[in-house]
């Protein structure tokens, strides 16, 4: 208990007088090798270079394969032979609806690194935009573009194309805070005549967010994200009232028109994630006080919620995603028996999409245990009516083999082939008196991303007053807040 006190502690420290908690984003190789890249075909800020190369050279040796390829092939370095990279196997561990896409992705940035030989034209296909949401249409056409001008196809670009394109530069603002794609489009239009001063000003304002070290991170900031999940961790910690309400505060001020949130304040583009983790904070604060934005949010994930009774990230019609599906599952947990049928369709999702082993599909954390980890808080919140098929050593009712993704927490991931941040196992309910409807656990902030999804692509009861939950969780220990996956190797899916 005297850790949580003490985390619980300083995670208070960091909640500003508006209710954010705001953390940096550190820098990462693939955006700081783009910037690199893109600083030497236009020879612009010499001093800046030299700073980039610094950071990228640090990299060189380092024991991730795509950052050691990405640093080294961008200062000019030969890569050896042991070290080139399998793409199969490295784009097998994302999401198998996005790997196409970030097939060709990766072949361009490694094009525009000189890392990568010309190959054959990728066809129209790979660069169809029916069914993408904003961020991937533009860094789709992005890629395009790239690829046009390497193959010297520039009559492929068309004027749609560059409308897109120019659509996202404005003098000091990163379109949707996302650096990735900022930097893409100005490689993208780099080469073509007559932007020179629209990509002169793009560099100056993607300068305005370079870090210390003299690298870049992969989007300006996620605070909104980081805010929401310090806000349910605290919840489930006991922090003080006015803590709880400032961050509920914050998020309100953030929500957006359709009833979601994005990780930023900066994008447009809501997502599952963000909103199912704001939905949490807003009913720890006070389920009947905030109970017309909780219904917006609701009806925010119920408009992308698949026909297979899982959610997807961005988009509706989009494949739902084991780990958006237990994100939205452990929001719709405590909202009472109108959302039963929603969630026991979600955790049947879960169920279907459970490997073997415990695990689950690849996801856009570097962590084979991150959707694990979620799926098992999940699984505790399953509605009280049993489930007409329960595989053996199930628990709780869940229509999925708990014991399994335990097992699979418990043995740490044996299987990952390159270091990762592991999240903490839930915790061991304190007493099996707890009350119901409990609240629900943190779900944990995520571990860092994968690198393949740079491609693309969260003890003592709180106060409680008149509708505000009660927080005498059964869960008293709070997981410790992980690295946060935008501020590691993200994804663009």
């Amino acid at each position: 208990m005297a850790a949580t006190a003490r985390l619980r502690a300083r995670l208070i420290s960091r909640v500003e007088p508006d209710g954010a908690v705001r953390d940096p984003c550190h820098s990462r190789v693939l955006e700081s090798a783009l910037l690199f890249a893109l600083l030497e075909r236009t020879r612009l800020e010499p001093a800046v270079r030299r700073r980039v190369a610094a950071y990228l050279t640090g990299h060189c040796d380092s024991p991730i394969l795509l950052d050691r390829l990405l640093a080294r092939s961008a200062l000019g370095r030969r890569e050896p032979a042991a070290d080139v990279l399998d793409v199969e196997r490295f784009l097998a561990r994302a999401p198998s609806f996005t790997g196409a896409r970030k097939r060709t992705f990766l072949h361009a940035v490694l094009l525009l690194l000189g890392a990568a030989p010309g190959t054959a034209w990728p066809g129209a296909d790979a660069f169809d935009l029916r069914g993408l949401h904003t961020w991937a249409r533009v860094q789709v056409t992005a890629v395009k573009a790239v690829l046009a001008h390497a193959h010297r196809l520039p009559h492929l670009i068309e004027a749609a194309d560059l409308d897109l394109l120019v659509s996202t530069q404005r003098p000091g603002t990163v379109w949707e805070g996302n650096l990735l794609i900022h930097l893409s489009v100005l490689h993208a239009l780099a080469p073509l005549p007559g932007y020179q001063q629209l990509v002169s000003g793009g560099i100056r304002t993607a300068l305005e967010h370079q870090r210390p070290d003299g690298g870049m991170p992969f989007i300006c900031d996620e605070d909104t994200w980081v805010t929401a999940t310090a806000g349910v961790a605290l919840h489930a910690a006991g922090a003080p009232t006015p803590v709880l309400d400032a961050i509920a505060g914050r998020l309100l001020r953030l929500q957006q028109p359709g009833g979601g949130w994005s990780c930023t304040e900066q994008a447009e583009l809501a997502d599952v994630d963000c909103t199912s983790v704001a939905i949490e904070v807003l009913h720890a604060a006070g389920p009947e006080i905030h109970r017309a934005p909780i219904t917006r949010a609701l009806g925010f994930l119920h408009a992308l919620r698949g026909r297979d009774g899982g959610f997807p990230t961005y988009l509706a019609g989009a494949p739902s995603e084991a780990c958006m599906t237990a994100a939205a599952a452990n929001a719709l947990s405590a909202q009472g028996p109108r959302q039963h049928a929603t969630l026991e369709a979600a955790l049947s999702h879960l169920a279907s999409q459970q490997q073997p082993d415990g695990t689950f599909p690849p996801d856009w954390s570097s962590s084979r245990l991150h959707t694990v980890f979620r799926a098992s808080l999940a699984a505790r919140h399953h509605p009280a009516t049993p489930h007409p098929a329960v595989p053996p050593g199930t628990s709780s009712g869940a229509p999925f083999d708990l014991s399994r993704s335990r097992r699979t927490l418990t043995a740490g991931g044996a299987s990952r082939t390159e270091p990762t941040a592991t999240p903490s196992a839930p915790p061991t309910p304190s007493s099996p008196s707890a009350p119901t409807p409990r609240p629900r656990p943190p779900p944990g902030a995520p571990p860092t991303c994968s690198p393949v999804s740079a491609l693309t692509g969260p003890s003592t009861a709180s106060p409680t007053r008149s509708g505000r939950a009660p927080s005498a969780s059964p869960f008293p220990r709070s997981p410790t807040l992980s690295p946060s996956w935008r501020s590691g190797t993200s994804p663009t899916t």
